[in-house]
């Protein structure tokens, strides 16, 4: 299918679906989602934006922002999956248990409000990643509009891009837990030095990277595309003190620059392997 023919077949299904709340994160796919979805539903759609420490501050109030721009009717829940320790023990499937609670709340709203659906921004790439909160979704019987109308994410970008929006281009944006090492404790002051410690490179003037928690090690990942820009000793030294600022003793720059998922590669292959397949394209 083309881009018109895909975007003809999202509209199909939320139209389907009845009145939906999108779960919302202000990333380009949820972004592109609550949007479709208030064009093609108008109020019988409403966003949700989940609201707890792991939601880096400049990012919640990015999403705020971009639902005032589209008019997009928001509501703002609390998540308390930090209180969960099956979450906060931080083993492989901790992705697992803030989708579960997420989804819990979501399903709480939707009865409370009586809509008749819950989506959320999962695209066909996505089934090609380590991501055991499918897994959560496929229990809470959450829809994947997106991964349904068999769009992949360089599709919703060019879409979100033709419609004007400026999350078009927006770097993937995940969660600050998942920059915690595997087996490492997620507290909240873990998280509060992630968060401070990628402000200080954002302030910098990089877009595409990563500041990832090895306890006293921070190891910093950067995009090939601003590598060459970054590999001064000028720069290195501008990068060791935001980051120690943060509270990391030690500062690295992974040699392998930026990747999605990267604390996923020293998982278990028999846990990469159970990971969930997408939903089947609409027909």
């Amino acid at each position: 299918m083309n881009l018109d023919e895909k975007q003809a077949a999202l509209d199909a299904r939320l139209r389907q679906l009845g009145s939906v709340l999108v779960a919302y994160s202000g990333g380009v796919d949820s972004a592109w989602l609550a949007w479709a979805a208030h064009r093609a539903l108008g109020d019988r759609m409403q966003a949700v934006l989940a609201d707890s420490a792991s939601l880096a501050r400049s990012h919640y109030h990015d999403a705020l922002q971009f639902a005032r721009e589209q008019g997009i009717p928001l509501l703002v829940v609390e998540t308390r999956e930090l209180e969960h320790e099956a979450y906060a023990v931080n083993d492989g499937n901790r992705c697992f248990h803030c989708k579960d609670e997420l989804f819990t709340v979501l399903e709480s709203v939707r009865a409370r409000r009586n809509f008749d659906a819950v989506a959320y921004g999962l695209n066909l790439d996505d089934g090609k990643d380590f991501r055991p909160g499918q897994r959560a979704a496929t229990q809470h019987h959450v829809a994947a509009p997106l991964a349904e109308a068999g769009l992949t994410k360089a599709d919703i970008r060019a879409l979100a891009q033709q419609a004007g929006l400026r999350v078009w281009d927006k770097p993937a944006s995940a969660c600050l837990s998942s920059r915690i090492e595997y087996g490492r404790r997620v507290t909240t002051e873990a998280l509060r030095q992630v968060e401070e410690a990628e402000e200080a490179l954002r302030a910098l003037g990089l877009r595409r990277f990563r500041v990832r928690h090895h306890g006293s090690v921070a190891r910093i990942e950067i995009a090939e595309e601003e590598m060459a820009a970054a590999l001064s000793p000028d720069f290195f030294h501008r990068i060791a003190a935001g980051v120690r600022s943060a509270g990391f003793p030690y500062v690295a720059v992974d040699c392998d620059g930026y990747r999605s998922g990267s604390m996923n590669e020293l998982l278990p292959a028999e846990m990469l392997a159970a990971k969930a397949r997408p939903p089947a394209k609409a027909s």
